[in-house]
């Protein structure tokens, strides 16, 4: 992205700076309101997407005739000039001209002289930033996207390497029945589908262009949105121009967005966590993943997956700061909406970092089968599939659950497994027992036997495997 990989030079001062607004002036601004008001040292990451509105509406201004196609050429040579400036790190950008806008324009009538000043015909700051900040969420959007499949693929990867290896599956984090490691891991592949869903939902809200709308009741100038819209791929027009500058909703509806991966990210990061402990003993994380302890020379610590979970609350932080922001204003635009872009960038940031190594960890991990099939098979794991052996021999499923129950606290009392208990033990708990049962008892039997659609069985995760496969080809 060419906002992250720009050289900066931001908060630099260059000749006294006037103010676009300074006509109705008599005093300078104070040096501390300057400071407080400024907007450069974070929206400077929106210069190409202002570039590219501003070179939008240049070609649009000249094909209507409001400047003439030479001025529009000019003015547009100009802007590419700058944009190679910034992209090039060789422009300063001034505290005194507050926003990535003015700066930009300030350069532009510097460079090609007065005929820069054409460029802000019929438009406003408060337009502007609306389009900067919505082409910016665009490219974002199809970014977080991407980085989602990545992970995706990564899953997927993961549970086809592991067809065959058992878990514990978990209620309340007890042990409740032996499900397929890699049915597991797809519960996260469906988790993300949703997430990227949502994603490309709120990219059809964000792809509406405000420009036009002016400071907030249009122009008297014979534009042509419509050609602009079409010149930046935009889908669709804002139909209410007081609307158009004060709509933050595009924003609060990405950052609501992040939030649900970040959910989904910190749970995944949370089993990483608990699945790498000695307790569980799962799965190892690569080194490269892990870090150490400054005093405890055996300490090897999951810290990406901590972190990815940690910064679930700072995402989560940045939808209460939009909503906060935005849940008293009146229309249409007022300066409290300068405050959307910093929780905007780094909601952005912060998901993209989280989703790129997380799926270079999980990738990076190696599965112990025989620590998860030991966990699988210890205890009364398969104790449901106890009752639907009752259940298919006659018994109501709640007698069988009482059944089941009776014979878990004989096999506690005796100090052994379902499995284990003998079947003399079994036949004074239900006449309906005979020695088939123990066929129903281990956890291959019963992972194999979950065949409904969705459900854990080999066969059915073959299935959807192959599926997914194809899909994210």
């Amino acid at each position: 992205m060419a906002q992250r990989t720009a050289k900066k030079k931001k908060g630099a001062k260059t000749e006294k700076a006037r103010k676009p607004w300074g006509g109705r002036f008599t005093e300078a601004t104070n040096a501390l309101v300057e400071e407080y008001t400024a907007s450069i040292q974070y929206d400077w990451r929106l210069f190409p997407y202002d570039i590219a509105g501003s070179v939008a509406h240049a070609a649009m201004l000249g094909k209507t005739g409001i400047i003439t196609e030479r001025e529009a050429r000019k003015i547009i040579n100009g802007l590419k000039g700058i944009l190679q400036e910034i992209t090039d790190g060789k422009l300063e950008f001034s505290m005194e001209l507050e926003d990535i806008h003015m700066n930009i324009e300030n350069r532009l009538v510097r460079k090609i002289g007065p005929v820069g000043g054409k460029l802000h015909t019929a438009r406003s700051r408060n337009d502007q930033v609306a389009l900067d900040l919505r082409m910016y969420l665009r490219d974002e959007i199809m970014e977080i996207r991407r980085l989602l499949r990545g992970l995706q693929k990564t899953v997927i990867g993961l549970a086809d390497r592991n067809q065959d290896a058992v878990m514990p599956g978990y209620t309340h984090l007890q042990r409740a029945q032996p499900v397929l490691f890699g049915h597991h891991l797809l519960a996260y592949y469906e988790m993300f589908e949703r997430d990227r869903d949502r994603l490309a939902d709120c990219y059809r809200r964000v792809n509406i262009m405000p420009l036009g709308a002016g400071a907030l009741a249009g122009t008297v100038l014979p534009i042509n949105r419509k050609m602009v819209g079409d010149l930046l791929g935009f889908g669709g027009i804002a139909e209410n121009s007081m609307d158009a500058v004060s709509d933050r909703d595009f924003a609060v509806e990405f950052v609501s967005v992040c939030s649900q991966i970040m959910v989904h990210l910190s749970r995944l990061a949370e089993e990483l966590v608990l699945w790498s402990s000695a307790e569980f003993g799962f799965i190892t994380i690569a080194d490269a993943y892990t870090t150490g302890s400054s005093i405890m020379p055996q300490k090897k610590n999951p810290d990406v997956a901590e972190l990815s979970r940690g910064k679930a609350g700072r995402v989560f932080g940045n939808l209460t700061a939009l909503l906060t922001i935005m849940k008293g204003l009146p229309l249409s635009y007022n300066r409290d909406m300068q405050e959307d872009k910093e929780p905007v960038f780094d909601t952005a940031d912060t998901v993209s970092q989280a989703l790129a190594v997380m799926a270079a960890m999980l990738d990076s991990i190696t599965v112990h089968r025989d620590a998860m099939r030991h966990a699988a098979e210890d205890g009364f794991i398969t104790a449901t599939d106890l009752a639907d052996y009752l259940v298919r021999k006659g018994l109501p499923f709640r007698q069988a659950h009482e059944v089941v129950g009776r014979a878990v606290l004989k096999a506690l009392e005796l100090t052994c497994g379902l499995k284990d208990l003998p079947l003399a033990e079994y036949k004074k708990l239900s006449a309906l027992i005979t020695s088939d049962v123990y066929r129903s008892l281990s956890v291959d039997a019963s992972v194999g036997r979950r065949i409904s659609y969705g459900g854990t069985a080999p066969a059915n995760l073959k299935k959807r495997l192959a599926a997914l496969k194809k899909l994210v080809k």
